[in-house]
């Protein structure tokens, strides 16, 4: 019945809160305007930072996009998954969904009511379901919160990934450039790409067509205050000159040893830390700096206030 109602305000213009395997997008078809301005309004986001297009089937995606390589398909076989493929879009597509640009960001995301959903659309524009800029929400009830209550929200429970998706485009039919780091490393994609027969370079770059290349982005209520090599009596200290002003309840959030748990809750934890907390630190080890780690150290960079060594 949820998937029915979901459908229903989708095709009447309206947006919902859907969920996905990475975190929950505030969704609306990329065929009506209405939608897709009702999407900025609702999250408050500027109209430089580009959509992700999300479909069911990868034959969606390749009638979206014009030059679907070798290369687009066999990166595409990692789908339905936490993957987003940037593509030349055909002309149909509304420029704001790309900001304008000549590129669009397609994604088959892994959910099963994502994709029950998906299945009645060409496609649906979904950031996720926040307020721009800030922490980004793994719960229906995160959803929920954050905007009172006014967007209906398709509940699929706790989303596996926790962090938004690896963003790629194809250059020059030989490389791979990965513009936002995900569950998916360069190693993990050079792995796939080889066992496939493809022997490309895989890069990690930067490109106004992904979104989420703000300087500060996730973040949460409260500063999130980082230590490379730091104790915490130094780094509060430190914290407390920066910010102008003393920190009486601090709290450590720790990361532990194993970087796609910390990804599954990473969000969850910036949430339920800042209802009790003036200030979260973090201190990070050598192991947070080993590829498997690039997605999750890519959001703390995003989501903290201070950044101390």
């Amino acid at each position: 019945m949820s998937v029915e109602k979901a459908v229903a305000l989708l095709k009447a213009g309206e947006v919902i809160g859907l969920p996905t395997e990475t975190v929950y997008g505030l969704a609306g078809d990329i065929t009506q305007p209405r939608a897709l301005e009702r999407i900025f309004s609702i999250k408050e986001r500027p109209f430089f930072d580009p959509l992700i297009v999300h479909v069911d089937t990868i034959e969606k995606a390749k009638i979206l996009s014009q030059n679907w390589t070798p290369l687009h398909e066999a990166l595409a076989k990692l789908w339905p998954g936490p993957l987003t493929i940037i593509t030349d879009k055909i002309t149909a597509i509304n420029p704001l969904i790309t900001s304008c640009l000549a590129q669009v960001a397609l994604r088959m995301p892994r959910h099963p009511l994502a994709l029950a959903v998906l299945s009645h659309f060409q496609g649906l524009a979904a950031p996720s379901a926040n307020k721009f800029g800030k922490t980004s929400p793994t719960m229906a009830q995160h959803v929920l919160d954050e905007f009172q209550s006014k967007v209906f929200v398709l509940d699929g429970g706790s989303c596996d990934v926790g962090i938004e998706s690896t963003v790629v485009a194809v250059k020059n039919h030989q490389t791979i450039e990965i513009y936002r780091p995900g569950f998916f490393s360069a190693k993990d994609l050079k792995a796939h790409l080889r066992s496939l027969g493809f022997e490309v370079e895989v890069l990690y770059a930067e490109s106004p067509v992904a979104p989420g290349q703000l300087k500060h982005h996730y973040m949460p209520s409260i500063p999130v205050i980082v230590s490379v090599g730091s104790d915490l009596e130094n780094l509060i200290s430190k914290a407390e000159t920066k910010l102008e002003k003393k920190l009486t309840n601090v709290v450590t959030m720790k990361l532990g040893f194993d970087a796609q748990i910390a990804a599954r809750v990473f969000y969850q934890n910036l949430r339920d830390l800042s209802k009790e907390h003036d200030a979260i630190a973090i201190m990070l080890e050598p192991q947070h700096f080993e590829e498997d780690w690039a997605g999750l150290l890519n959001r703390l960079k995003k989501a903290a206030s201070l950044w101390i060594s």
